[in-house]
Protein backbone atom coordinates (compact mmCIF):
# COMPACT_ATOMS: atom_id res chain seq x y z
CA UNK A 1 0.00 0.00 0.00
CA UNK A 2 2.91 2.61 1.01
CA UNK A 3 4.71 1.21 -2.46
CA UNK A 4 1.47 2.79 -4.41
CA UNK A 5 0.86 5.59 -2.88
CA UNK A 6 4.69 6.45 -3.36
CA UNK A 7 3.79 6.01 -7.10
CA UNK A 8 1.02 7.90 -6.96
CA UNK A 9 2.43 10.83 -5.31
CA UNK A 10 5.48 10.35 -7.83
CA UNK A 11 3.02 10.14 -10.70
CA UNK A 12 0.90 13.42 -9.52
CA UNK A 13 4.01 15.59 -8.92
CA UNK A 14 5.38 14.34 -12.16
CA UNK A 15 2.47 15.55 -13.84
CA UNK A 16 2.27 18.83 -12.28
CA UNK A 17 6.04 19.53 -13.41
CA UNK A 18 4.80 18.54 -16.75
CA UNK A 19 1.78 21.01 -16.56
CA UNK A 20 3.74 23.82 -15.68
CA UNK A 21 6.50 23.47 -17.92
CA UNK A 22 3.88 23.86 -20.64
CA UNK A 23 2.49 26.73 -18.70
CA UNK A 24 5.96 28.36 -18.06
CA UNK A 25 9.07 29.17 -20.44
CA UNK A 26 12.17 30.01 -19.05
CA UNK A 27 12.43 33.84 -19.11
CA UNK A 28 15.71 35.70 -18.06
CA UNK A 29 15.52 39.21 -18.19
CA UNK A 30 18.99 40.85 -18.36
CA UNK A 31 20.34 43.45 -16.28
CA UNK A 32 20.13 45.38 -19.11
CA UNK A 33 16.61 45.15 -19.59
CA UNK A 34 16.30 45.49 -15.60
CA UNK A 35 18.43 48.84 -16.07
CA UNK A 36 15.89 50.32 -18.78
CA UNK A 37 12.71 48.86 -17.71
CA UNK A 38 12.66 49.38 -13.87
CA UNK A 39 14.23 52.63 -13.84
CA UNK A 40 10.66 54.38 -12.94
CA UNK A 41 10.22 55.86 -16.44
CA UNK A 42 8.16 55.45 -19.39
CA UNK A 43 8.91 55.53 -22.70
CA UNK A 44 6.55 57.20 -25.04
CA UNK A 45 6.89 57.80 -28.84
CA UNK A 46 5.24 59.68 -31.10
CA UNK A 47 4.16 58.85 -34.87
CA UNK A 48 3.13 60.42 -38.04
CA UNK A 49 0.18 58.38 -38.92
CA UNK A 50 -1.58 57.66 -42.91
CA UNK A 51 -4.18 55.73 -41.38
CA UNK A 52 -6.67 54.16 -44.07
CA UNK A 53 -10.49 54.21 -43.44
CA UNK A 54 -13.19 54.35 -46.11
CA UNK A 55 -11.33 54.10 -49.49
CA UNK A 56 -8.78 57.31 -48.29
CA UNK A 57 -5.66 57.64 -46.22
CA UNK A 58 -6.31 60.31 -43.63
CA UNK A 59 -3.09 62.24 -41.78
CA UNK A 60 -3.00 62.13 -37.96
CA UNK A 61 -0.75 61.01 -34.85
CA UNK A 62 -0.07 57.73 -33.61
CA UNK A 63 1.95 57.22 -29.87
CA UNK A 64 2.68 54.54 -28.19
CA UNK A 65 3.28 54.27 -24.37
CA UNK A 66 5.53 51.44 -23.29
CA UNK A 67 6.17 51.23 -19.13
CA UNK A 68 6.93 48.66 -16.55
CA UNK A 69 3.64 48.00 -13.46
CA UNK A 70 2.75 45.54 -10.59
CA UNK A 71 -0.66 43.37 -12.28
CA UNK A 72 -2.93 42.09 -9.71
CA UNK A 73 -3.37 38.30 -11.53
CA UNK A 74 -6.65 37.99 -10.54
CA UNK A 75 -8.53 40.87 -11.01
CA UNK A 76 -6.17 42.00 -14.04
CA UNK A 77 -5.63 45.50 -13.53
CA UNK A 78 -2.69 47.49 -12.23
CA UNK A 79 -1.91 46.87 -8.34
CA UNK A 80 -1.30 49.83 -6.34
CA UNK A 81 0.48 48.00 -3.67
CA UNK A 82 3.62 46.07 -3.72
CA UNK A 83 2.58 42.00 -3.52
CA UNK A 84 4.38 38.87 -3.93
CA UNK A 85 1.81 37.54 -5.27
CA UNK A 86 1.53 40.35 -8.17
CA UNK A 87 3.08 39.92 -11.48
CA UNK A 88 5.51 42.45 -13.46
CA UNK A 89 4.11 43.15 -16.87
CA UNK A 90 5.59 45.07 -19.71
CA UNK A 91 2.22 47.51 -20.49
CA UNK A 92 1.27 49.25 -24.29
CA UNK A 93 -1.25 51.45 -24.31
CA UNK A 94 -1.14 52.61 -27.83
CA UNK A 95 -3.11 55.38 -29.04
CA UNK A 96 -4.43 56.55 -32.53
CA UNK A 97 -5.99 59.80 -33.52
CA UNK A 98 -7.00 61.00 -37.02
CA UNK A 99 -9.89 62.88 -39.22
CA UNK A 100 -12.55 61.62 -41.41
CA UNK A 101 -14.02 64.23 -42.86
CA UNK A 102 -16.09 66.57 -40.72
CA UNK A 103 -15.68 63.88 -37.50
CA UNK A 104 -12.31 62.36 -35.44
CA UNK A 105 -11.67 58.94 -34.70
CA UNK A 106 -9.83 58.13 -31.66
CA UNK A 107 -8.11 54.67 -30.82
CA UNK A 108 -6.71 53.10 -28.04
CA UNK A 109 -5.33 49.93 -27.37
CA UNK A 110 -3.54 48.23 -24.49
CA UNK A 111 -1.60 44.97 -23.60
CA UNK A 112 -0.19 43.43 -20.42
CA UNK A 113 2.27 40.88 -21.63
CA UNK A 114 3.43 38.74 -18.38
CA UNK A 115 7.47 38.97 -17.28
CA UNK A 116 7.26 36.12 -15.41
CA UNK A 117 7.64 33.56 -18.37
CA UNK A 118 3.95 32.94 -18.68
CA UNK A 119 3.27 32.74 -22.45
CA UNK A 120 0.46 35.08 -23.60
CA UNK A 121 -0.65 38.38 -22.53
CA UNK A 122 -2.66 38.40 -19.37
CA UNK A 123 -5.20 41.30 -20.70
CA UNK A 124 -6.04 42.67 -23.81
CA UNK A 125 -8.05 45.67 -24.55
CA UNK A 126 -9.28 48.24 -27.11
CA UNK A 127 -12.16 51.24 -27.26
CA UNK A 128 -12.90 53.62 -30.47
CA UNK A 129 -14.73 56.76 -30.12
CA UNK A 130 -16.33 58.78 -33.15
CA UNK A 131 -19.46 60.70 -33.97
CA UNK A 132 -21.81 57.59 -35.18
CA UNK A 133 -20.73 55.69 -31.82
CA UNK A 134 -18.02 53.52 -29.32
CA UNK A 135 -17.27 50.04 -29.03
CA UNK A 136 -14.73 48.27 -26.72
CA UNK A 137 -13.41 45.22 -26.90
CA UNK A 138 -11.50 43.38 -23.76
CA UNK A 139 -9.44 39.88 -23.72
CA UNK A 140 -8.72 37.99 -20.38
CA UNK A 141 -6.23 35.19 -19.79
CA UNK A 142 -7.90 32.95 -17.60
CA UNK A 143 -8.51 29.09 -18.30
CA UNK A 144 -9.23 30.53 -21.86
CA UNK A 145 -9.41 33.86 -23.69
CA UNK A 146 -12.80 35.04 -21.96
CA UNK A 147 -13.90 38.18 -24.34
CA UNK A 148 -16.30 40.84 -23.18
CA UNK A 149 -17.52 42.72 -26.39
CA UNK A 150 -19.53 45.91 -26.76
CA UNK A 151 -20.83 47.87 -29.53
CA UNK A 152 -23.45 50.16 -30.96
CA UNK A 153 -23.53 48.22 -34.64
CA UNK A 154 -26.25 45.41 -35.08
CA UNK A 155 -25.38 42.37 -34.28
CA UNK A 156 -22.37 43.28 -32.53
CA UNK A 157 -24.08 44.39 -28.99
CA UNK A 158 -23.39 42.71 -25.87
CA UNK A 159 -21.31 39.68 -25.87
CA UNK A 160 -19.46 37.89 -23.53
CA UNK A 161 -17.72 34.11 -24.92
CA UNK A 162 -14.69 32.23 -24.80
CA UNK A 163 -12.38 31.04 -27.25
CA UNK A 164 -9.06 28.84 -27.24
CA UNK A 165 -5.98 30.11 -26.29
CA UNK A 166 -3.61 30.85 -29.14
CA UNK A 167 -0.86 33.62 -30.94
CA UNK A 168 -2.57 37.38 -30.14
CA UNK A 169 -1.35 39.79 -32.50
CA UNK A 170 -1.36 42.55 -29.99
CA UNK A 171 1.09 40.82 -27.53
CA UNK A 172 3.51 40.96 -30.77
CA UNK A 173 4.22 44.54 -29.56
CA UNK A 174 5.55 43.67 -26.41
CA UNK A 175 7.10 40.43 -27.38
CA UNK A 176 9.65 42.59 -29.81
CA UNK A 177 10.53 44.56 -26.41
CA UNK A 178 10.79 41.76 -24.18
CA UNK A 179 12.19 38.88 -26.22
CA UNK A 180 12.45 39.45 -29.90
CA UNK A 181 13.27 35.74 -30.69
CA UNK A 182 10.31 34.26 -29.90
CA UNK A 183 8.24 35.88 -32.15
CA UNK A 184 5.99 32.85 -33.77
CA UNK A 185 7.62 32.43 -37.91
CA UNK A 186 5.85 30.37 -40.41
CA UNK A 187 2.23 29.13 -40.52
CA UNK A 188 0.47 29.55 -37.36
CA UNK A 189 -3.05 30.94 -36.43
CA UNK A 190 -3.66 33.87 -34.41
CA UNK A 191 -6.03 36.54 -33.43
CA UNK A 192 -5.87 39.62 -35.38
CA UNK A 193 -5.53 42.82 -33.38
CA UNK A 194 -8.55 44.37 -31.60
CA UNK A 195 -8.40 47.37 -33.69
CA UNK A 196 -8.23 45.70 -36.86
CA UNK A 197 -11.28 43.38 -35.96
CA UNK A 198 -13.39 45.99 -34.32
CA UNK A 199 -12.89 48.85 -37.50
CA UNK A 200 -13.44 46.07 -40.04
CA UNK A 201 -16.47 43.93 -38.60
CA UNK A 202 -14.39 41.23 -38.57
CA UNK A 203 -15.13 37.83 -36.11
CA UNK A 204 -13.37 37.29 -33.14
CA UNK A 205 -11.14 34.18 -34.16
CA UNK A 206 -7.44 33.07 -34.86
CA UNK A 207 -7.27 33.15 -38.61
CA UNK A 208 -4.19 31.70 -41.01
CA UNK A 209 -1.10 33.50 -40.52
CA UNK A 210 2.35 33.56 -42.11
CA UNK A 211 4.89 35.03 -39.77
CA UNK A 212 8.16 36.41 -41.42
CA UNK A 213 11.49 38.08 -39.61
CA UNK A 214 14.18 40.00 -42.06
CA UNK A 215 16.27 42.89 -42.04
CA UNK A 216 15.95 46.30 -44.09
CA UNK A 217 18.71 48.59 -43.98
CA UNK A 218 19.17 49.36 -40.42
CA UNK A 219 16.01 47.58 -39.04
CA UNK A 220 14.62 44.42 -38.65
CA UNK A 221 11.42 43.63 -39.94
CA UNK A 222 8.90 41.27 -38.53
CA UNK A 223 5.62 40.52 -40.84
CA UNK A 224 2.78 39.07 -40.54
CA UNK A 225 0.55 37.38 -43.42
CA UNK A 226 -2.95 37.35 -43.71
CA UNK A 227 -4.27 35.09 -46.47
CA UNK A 228 -8.20 35.14 -45.95
CA UNK A 229 -8.35 39.05 -44.83
CA UNK A 230 -5.57 40.00 -47.53
CA UNK A 231 -3.47 41.81 -44.78
CA UNK A 232 0.07 42.28 -44.04
CA UNK A 233 1.45 43.76 -41.30
CA UNK A 234 5.39 45.20 -41.15
CA UNK A 235 6.77 46.43 -37.81
CA UNK A 236 10.11 47.61 -38.39
CA UNK A 237 12.32 47.98 -34.85
CA UNK A 238 16.28 48.74 -34.19
CA UNK A 239 18.28 45.80 -34.34
CA UNK A 240 19.67 46.41 -30.58
CA UNK A 241 18.39 46.21 -27.95
CA UNK A 242 15.84 48.27 -26.29
CA UNK A 243 14.21 46.97 -29.83
CA UNK A 244 13.04 50.51 -30.44
CA UNK A 245 9.22 50.48 -32.69
CA UNK A 246 10.42 52.68 -35.33
CA UNK A 247 7.83 52.55 -38.24
CA UNK A 248 4.84 50.20 -39.08
CA UNK A 249 3.26 49.32 -42.02
CA UNK A 250 -0.61 47.65 -42.41
CA UNK A 251 -2.60 46.52 -45.78
CA UNK A 252 -5.45 45.58 -46.33
CA UNK A 253 -8.93 46.37 -48.10
CA UNK A 254 -10.16 49.22 -46.92
CA UNK A 255 -14.09 51.10 -47.89
CA UNK A 256 -16.92 49.61 -49.23
CA UNK A 257 -18.60 47.71 -52.48
CA UNK A 258 -17.21 49.31 -55.33
CA UNK A 259 -14.81 52.00 -53.51
CA UNK A 260 -12.97 48.88 -51.49
CA UNK A 261 -9.53 48.88 -52.27
CA UNK A 262 -6.26 47.55 -50.72
CA UNK A 263 -4.49 50.42 -49.06
CA UNK A 264 -1.31 51.05 -46.80
CA UNK A 265 -1.67 52.17 -43.37
CA UNK A 266 2.07 53.84 -41.84
CA UNK A 267 3.63 55.23 -38.87
CA UNK A 268 6.97 56.73 -39.03
CA UNK A 269 8.92 57.75 -35.63
CA UNK A 270 8.97 61.66 -35.18
CA UNK A 271 9.83 61.86 -31.28
CA UNK A 272 11.01 59.58 -28.46
CA UNK A 273 11.04 60.57 -24.76
CA UNK A 274 11.50 58.93 -21.37
CA UNK A 275 9.72 60.02 -18.41
CA UNK A 276 7.25 59.53 -15.93
CA UNK A 277 4.45 60.86 -17.35
CA UNK A 278 1.81 60.22 -15.11
CA UNK A 279 3.16 62.79 -12.91
CA UNK A 280 3.25 65.49 -15.77
CA UNK A 281 -0.28 66.29 -15.25
CA UNK A 282 -0.04 69.79 -14.95
CA UNK A 283 -0.36 73.18 -17.01
CA UNK A 284 2.88 73.31 -16.79
CA UNK A 285 4.00 70.35 -18.39
CA UNK A 286 2.24 71.23 -22.00
CA UNK A 287 5.45 71.96 -23.24
CA UNK A 288 6.36 67.78 -23.06
CA UNK A 289 4.11 67.81 -26.49
CA UNK A 290 6.37 69.84 -28.11
CA UNK A 291 9.10 67.51 -26.76
CA UNK A 292 7.15 64.73 -28.49
CA UNK A 293 5.75 67.28 -31.90
CA UNK A 294 2.17 66.79 -30.86
CA UNK A 295 -0.72 68.35 -31.96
Amino acid sequence: MLRLLSLFICCFLFISCEFNSQDKRNLKLSDQFKNYWYSGKAEITSYELNQARYSEMRKGEAVLIYVTEDFLPDEQVKANKQNSNNISVLKLNSTKNFITGIYPYSIMQSSFYPLNGEEHALKLSASIQEWCGQVYLQLNNRKNFQITSHSYFQGEADKDFSVNKTNLENEIWNKIRVEPDSLPLGDFKMIPSLEYLRLNHKPFKAYKCHGEYYTDEDFNVYMLQYPELQRELKIYYSRTFPYTIEKWEESFPSGFGENLKILTTTAKKKQRIRTEYWNKNSNKNISLRDSLDLN
